[in-house]
């Protein structure tokens, strides 16, 4: 165990201190900027990300710790940090446009998108409880900010009121749960909680240490019965920042889970296995019954993602190397789809029309057909259609689990994803089969046209051709430490 740092800590967290030092650049440079030139902040916030991504990739090879321990340095931890980058890039580019039209400021808003990002990079690649916790603080408080940036907009203020209290609510639980493993096992560290508790795995205090844990992460995660903030946060916030939350948090969470599940509590592997399975199959079900009444379309969305929740939750219940792989697969391309499905959503918004509502699609194809073409993809994925790319990823998350022998929970998310394409259907339907509105036409800006054209083209030649995705994620699930021991004790 390093008992001190090191010069070579500074390389192993070169992206945390790329990204801090470009957030405060950022920062900085938004006081000496004019409005009038405020749009040059975007382009250097996508300079701060590809300069993030440049020391990921270098290091994604690593296979140790830094920081005393405090973090991992590992191909898991680099594959989500990738994806952060990701999501806040095109986070980034869908914005310019939504917030000119909001008349909001945008260096605040991109310094709040940054520090989220950094949040997520640190829950991703944390591996003791403080460490886990300071991450996920991080990223929520930014996300509290950032859902009410919209200070005149009275649903954005109501959105980032419920998702303060119920946030800190659930912080709570979880706090609590951790304090019971530190208790226990007399350590904040993972990897030694997993040795100390391996043979405590009778004890009551155990188990409900567990069930806290679950419950924290699963309003993190929104799954059912933890869900009920999902759908106002997500109607109440800025689109791009909707899109964000929905894609990053909820990739960040998941990564903190399998940390949580897979290095530190192995040993109770029949407790929440049997957990999330019930959360798994409460998640897809309510989440798709709901959604199928929804007029408006980020709610629909929101319900959405929490059925897609449920779907990524059979990698947990799995808990084998494939259902991690699965797992990576499908958050990778859940963030294609769902952000280039909100990236449409924040071009349609203008003056008068907010551009969340499905009427406000009507006739979208005679606007701008190449808009509702990437619609049409983006809801055929999230439907799992082939030959998209959200066909391959419940495609492996629903084998995975055969092999696994659940073969009831896959047969259940079959059926979910085939109600699930009664309300994606119906969004294509208003843009192609509806009277065109008589509104004014939508003109992307060059950052929402290049974020929409990348997300497109992912979620189609990832449904092509998935190989190297599905070599990428099987061997960056891996290097997660605990997975082949959790594997050896069902």
């Amino acid at each position: 165990m390093p008992t001190g740092y090191s010069a070579n800590d500074l390389v192993l967290l070169l992206p945390e201190i790329v990204l801090t030092t470009g957030l405060l650049v950022v920062l900085v440079a938004d006081l000496f900027t004019g409005r009038s030139r405020q749009h040059w902040l975007g382009w250097l916030t996508i300079g701060v990300l590809v300069a993030t991504a440049v020391p990921i990739v270098a290091l994604s090879g690593h296979a140790t710790t830094a920081a005393r321990g405090l973090l991992a340095v590992d191909g898991f931890g680099a594959f989500f940090k990738l994806l952060f980058v990701l999501a806040a890039a095109i986070t980034v580019l869908i914005s310019r446009q939504y917030l000119e039209v909001e008349q909001a400021r945008p260096g605040e808003y991109y310094f709040l998108v940054l520090c989220a990002t950094l949040g997520m990079m640190v829950m991703a690649a944390g591996i003791d409880l403080i460490t886990l916790f300071i991450g996920l603080e991080t990223m929520a408080v930014s996300f509290y900010v950032l859902t009410g940036f919209l200070r005149p907009n009275r649903r954005s203020n109501e959105a980032a009121i419920k998702y303060f209290v119920l946030g800190a609510f659930s912080l709570g639980i979880l706090l609590y749960g951790m304090s019971l493993v530190y208790g226990l096992s007399g350590t904040t560290r993972l990897r030694e909680v997993a040795v100390a508790l391996a043979t405590q795995s009778d004890s009551l205090a155990l188990k409900l240490a567990v069930v806290l844990v679950a419950a924290g992460m699963a309003f993190k995660i929104a799954a059912v019965p933890f869900h009920m903030w999902a759908p106002d946060v997500y109607e109440g916030a800025p689109t791009p920042i909707t899109a964000f939350l929905s894609v990053g948090s909820k990739a960040a969470s998941f990564a903190m889970l399998l940390r949580l599940l897979l290095e530190g509590l192995p040993a109770m592997a029949p407790e929440w296995r049997g957990l999330f399975y019930v959360l798994a199959v409460l998640s897809m079900t309510v989440g798709n019954i709901a959604a199928i009444t929804q007029g408006n379309v980020k709610r629909m969305l929101a319900y959405s993602s929490i059925a897609h929740a449920g779907y990524i939750l059979i990698g947990i219940v799995t808990a084998t190397p494939r259902g991690v792989t699965a797992m990576l697969v499908y958050l990778m391309i859940y963030a294609f789809m769902q952000m280039g499905a909100f990236g449409v959503l924040a071009l349609l918004r203008r003056r008068d029309v907010v551009g969340d509502e499905l009427k406000d699609l009507s006739g979208l194809f005679f606007r701008r057909p190449l808009a509702a073409f990437a619609m049409l993809v983006f809801m055929l994925s999230l439907g799992g259609i082939p030959p998209t790319a959200g066909f391959m990823g419940k495609f492996w998350l629903f084998s995975a689990a055969i092999e696994a022998g659940y073969v009831w929970l896959a047969v259940i998310g079959v059926l979910n994803s085939a109600i699930s394409l009664y309300y994606y259907v119906r969004v294509v339907v208003f843009m192609w089969m509806r009277e065109e509105l008589e509104s004014a036409s939508v003109h992307p800006s060059p950052g929402v046209a290049v974020a929409l054209t990348v997300a497109v083209a992912a979620t189609i030649i990832i449904g092509v051709y998935p190989a190297p995705l599905f070599e990428l994620a099987e061997a960056s699930a891996k290097t997660l430490g605990m997975a082949p021991r959790v594997l050896s004790l069902r």
